[in-house]
């Protein structure tokens, strides 16, 4: 078996130029796992990871593995989007899920050991006290009975709908009475209703916990016994379905009513892969099966008792003791209230760092420009929004002001599509003007642009992020955005309003971007000249160098564009948190290139790009990837950075990035995933606590500077 294997990765190899994403991608959530493995990570924290990793997971099939299936299914006849070799790396995916099963077992086993050291267990009915029996029945029949639809299988014609992200008791009745045969029947488990965590009275210095689907199987007897069934059996069981959204782009096609469609379809797309206990009834596992229409050929995983890790993100943190020290995030120093922050932007630009700076800003921000009676309108793209979002109520208050509002909402945002519907229809109601794209692109760009007229002159403030406009997630995502009042930067801004808020747009609007280089128009072109200019640079043995920080890196172009980097001798830094295509080590590079990946307490999301530039640096934030799908089918910029002292505050950060030793990974040829080594007597650098320190200790002259003159007028 093992000779197979190595061939199978010899011919994954041997024809791809790049690391085959899906497989780095699993490469990304075993660096996850490593987490919850670690046991320096306080506990809590451990079982948030083991929450990730299963959520992750669980996307993964929905849409990478779904994916690569509907490739073997259309063969060669579609070529865009399709892998070489889907099944190959199909069984690629099937062993290296099996390895990493057999690591997350392990994991939730010396996590619920360490846990029973601090005195917190998790209890199953068996090891209930008559005092915990009598509070969990009590439980059932207050809050969870009603809202329980048990379902007879063999009483429905077609086999019921199984929702992807829920969980199921897949049930065998049994009667002493001879005349009641065995029955099977299914039950969700209301978890998105109630939470996944009961907490038990316990009487003690323990703390007890039991699941919600436990208390349903104790009381399964109280469910059908009425029927004559007085012997009950309760397996958990859940299935992953194909979740990728497919619109039709026919411009004569209502989009609204093509992702409602969609979503629709969603539910009700194939399974394709099946997790159950492994002490399921024989009789109830083939005749699930059966009704599924499963086969061998599909995943079929067996675990334990419990599924949904991802439910494990809301453990409840008031059972520990020992909170992790999670730090709080600060004010910029020169936005702190009272204060007017267009006065600010019209003397300097400046940079927020979520999460360590606080995400308030923006919205003190768009709360001043919504009673500023200068104020004229707002244009804002939206993504992915906090589900009580606090930027939203400011733009409604700034319609009420009297202000035109108008809103870029990207109803395709991948599993937030009925989120930002619902939004949709609240803001319209509200009288903001929203505009849903174009047909053939998402709309990725984080882009916010505010125009004020006074004294018969108009003046352009702005924000830039490479991150989502919304609150709950800037806690933990590491990100950062640019407020500025630079007219060159705000006039690209505003021409990408142009384009999608046209009727019938023309890419013109976007030709006419002369400083943010703009996806699908020329933003992989624009990058590979600046890969050039550095490799030229390096062929007359002058300095070159640049650092490239991104979620992920698979574009083909752009890869093969480093890989020339190298090899003339530039040194190339890369920063990538999760899909890295690139080969890092080829004996044909004259420097190496390093590649590091960091995974710890907050989402690295950011974007940031660094030139050398014959010492003139240009640096970059964006929204986008380096990927197909953001710069061939997306609408995302890159933002330059002009102001020199935001630009030292960026590189200052990738420093620290790159000097890490503790969440630091070592982004290797093979995917080890080895922790970048200390050398001798070298501190501890763990990034993001260092980050923090740095930022939180930065001082700023009292008097700012006006805005530097652009740095770059001529279009690379």
């Amino acid at each position: 078996m093992g000779w197979r294997r190595n061939r199978l990765r010899q011919s994954l190899k041997s024809t791809h130029k790049t690391i085959v994403r899906d497989l780095s991608w699993l490469s990304f959530n075993a660096r996850v796992l490593q987490e919850a493995r670690d046991a320096t990570v306080p506990l809590s924290e451990r079982l948030r990871f083991i929450g990730i990793y299963s959520n992750n997971l669980d996307e993964f099939f929905r849409v990478r593995v779904a994916a690569l299936e509907r490739m073997l299914k259309l063969g060669k006849s579609v070529r865009e989007h399709l892998e070489e070799q889907p099944a190959q790396i199909l069984k690629e995916i099937q062993y290296r899920l099996l390895m990493l099963q057999q690591q997350f077992d392990e994991t939730y086993a010396d996590i619920i050991t360490c846990m029973a050291a601090q005195g917190i267990f998790i209890k199953t009915p068996e090891e209930l006290t008559e005092t915990q029996r009598a509070f969990a029945r009590n439980y059932f029949d207050q809050e969870v009975r009603t809202q329980l639809v048990p379902l007879m299988l063999e009483s429905i014609p077609g086999m019921p709908l199984l929702n992807d992200k829920s969980i199921y008791l897949a049930c065998v009745l049994a009667s002493s009475d001879a005349l009641l045969r065995t029955r099977y029947a299914l039950i969700a488990v209301p978890n998105r209703l109630l939470p996944r965590f009961v907490i038990l009275p316990s009487g003690n210095e323990e703390r007890h916990v039991i699941l919600l689907e436990d208390i349903m199987r104790m009381s399964l007897p109280q469910i059908f016994a009425p029927f004559g069934y007085d012997r009950c059996q309760g397996y958990l069981i859940k299935v992953t379905r194909d979740a990728e959204l497919d619109i039709d782009n026919d411009l004569s096609t209502n989009q609204i009513e093509a992702i409602e469609k969609s979503l629709k379809a969603r539910k009700r797309g194939r399974a394709n892969r099946f997790v159950y206990d492994r002490s399921i009834d024989a009789g109830l596992f083939d005749y699930l099966i059966r009704r599924l229409n499963l086969s061998g050929k599909d995943y079929l995983v067996p675990g334990g008792r419990i599924h949904n890790f991802k439910d494990f993100m809301d453990f409840p943190a008031s059972l520990f003791r020992v909170q992790p020290g999670r730090r709080a995030a600060f004010v910029h120093p020169l936005l702190s209230q009272p204060c007017r922050i267009m006065k600010v932007l019209d003397a300097r630009d400046v940079m927020l760092h979520f999460p360590y700076h606080s995400f308030d800003s923006l919205i003190d921000l768009v709360r001043e420009a919504s009673i500023d009676p200068f104020v004229q309108g707002i244009k804002i793209t939206g993504y992915r929004l906090a589900k009580d979002s606090k930027l939203i109520h400011a733009l409604i208050n700034a319609v009420r002001n009297g202000k035109q509002v108008s809103v870029v909402l990207e109803l395709r945002a991948r599993f937030d599509e009925e989120a930002n519907l619902a939004w949709k229809r609240i803001l319209e109601e509200e009288g903001v003007r929203v505009f849903i794209g174009q047909p053939y692109v998402k709309v990725h760009a984080k882009l916010c642009l505010i125009r004020r007229r006074e004294a018969g002159k108009t003046k352009m403030y702005g924000f830039i992020s490479t991150g989502n406009f919304n609150e709950k997630t800037a806690c933990y995502y590491s990100d950062h955005c640019l407020l500025t009042a630079n007219r060159h930067i705000l006039a690209d801004a505003g021409r990408v309003f142009d384009f999608l808020m046209a009727a019938h747009p023309e890419v013109a609007s976007l030709q006419r971007c002369k400083t943010m280089p703009v996806s699908p128009w020329n933003m992989r072109r624009y990058f590979m000249n600046l890969i050039a200019r550095e490799i030229k640079a390096a062929r007359k043995k002058k300095p070159a160098s640049l650092i490239i920080k991104l979620n992920s890196l698979s574009d083909e172009l752009l890869i093969n564009q480093l890989y020339e980097a190298a090899r003339a001798g530039v040194q190339v830094d890369l920063i990538i948190r999760s899909i890295c295509g690139a080969y890092t080590q080829q004996k044909s590079f004259r420097k190496p290139m390093k590649a590091i990946s960091i995974v710890d307490e907050y989402l690295e999301h950011a974007r940031v790009f660094v030139f050398h530039n014959a010492g003139k640096r240009l640096v970059f934030i964006s929204s986008a990837d380096w990927m197909l799908r953001n710069l061939d089918h997306r609408i995302e910029v890159a933002c330059p950075i002009f102001d020199p002292e935001i630009q030292q505050e960026l590189e200052d950060i990738l420093k620290l990035q790159s000097a890490g030793n503790v969440k630091a990974r070592i982004l290797d040829n093979e995917q080890r995933n080895a922790y970048v080594p200390r050398k001798n007597e070298e501190p501890e650098i763990r990034a993001q606590l260092a980050i923090y320190d740095y930022l939180l200790q930065k001082k700023y002259p009292d008097s700012a500077p006006l805005h530097p003159k652009k740095t770059t007028s001529k279009r690379t």
